[in-house]
């Protein structure tokens, strides 16, 4: 299952209610939803690896070593799980500011209002999916270089996932982004969002070094 304290609506589902849903005709969860739990995957799989070098016999002396990337793994984790769910809401926020009545000037200010409000809130859910899964490989290096090597290849998976993320969710930046009258706060948010593409496609050639190095062959 998909866990979430906050209960959220896709969090909760099994994973093939969650892939159905993403299939069906509904517009929701889309790209930016998938691209969180990817992230997710992906720092899962990294924090899977510390687990398994925190346990690994003849390195008990390394016990808290581990831990300690555990532990870090499982806070990007939630984080991610969480955002899961916070894309789909802001994506349902923009269709709720779109759905209100538009029939007076009144009317049309406040519903201006509210669609601007919903998309600078869809930029800023995939922006920080993107700030959270970038971070999140630190996590996944470490475990590339130091963690059990019997497990290189899980954390080669997790950054191929975590890089997937990002992009995915600077999709999705740019393309709510088009949507807002605020072009200062696009331009400024686009270009953080390009740094952070640009590092996190060198640090995934980076731990994919690492791994490839280690599995040989």
């Amino acid at each position: 299952m998909l866990n979430n304290t906050t209960n959220g609506r896709l969090v909760n589902m099994t994973l093939s209610d969650f892939a159905d849903e993403t299939a069906s005709e509904s517009p929701a969860p889309g790209g930016g939803s998938i691209a969180a739990y990817i992230g997710a995957l992906g720092i899962s799989l990294g924090t899977m690896v510390a687990n398994l070098s925190s346990h690994k016999k003849g390195w008990e002396e390394r016990w808290q070593e581990f831990s300690d990337w555990a532990e870090k793994g499982e806070q990007y984790k939630a984080e991610l799980v969480k955002l899961v769910d916070a894309d789909t809401a802001a994506f349902n926020k923009i269709m709720q500011a779109f759905a209100l009545p538009e029939a007076t000037p009144e009317e049309k200010t406040i519903r201006s209002r509210a669609i601007q409000n919903a998309t600078k809130f869809a930029i800023e859910i995939p922006f920080k999916v993107m700030e959270t899964a970038y971070a999140s490989m630190e996590v996944i290096k470490a475990m590339a270089a130091t963690g059990n090597p019997n497990s290189v290849s899980d954390a080669g998976v997790g950054a191929l996932c975590a890089r997937s993320a990002v992009m995915g969710a600077f999709m999705n930046v740019r393309i709510n982004a088009a949507g807002l009258n605020d072009k200062t706060f696009t331009t400024d948010i686009i270009a953080e969002g390009a740094a952070i593409q640009i590092k996190t496609i060198a640090l995934e050639t980076e731990i994919l070094g690492l791994v490839n190095e280690k599995i040989g062959g």
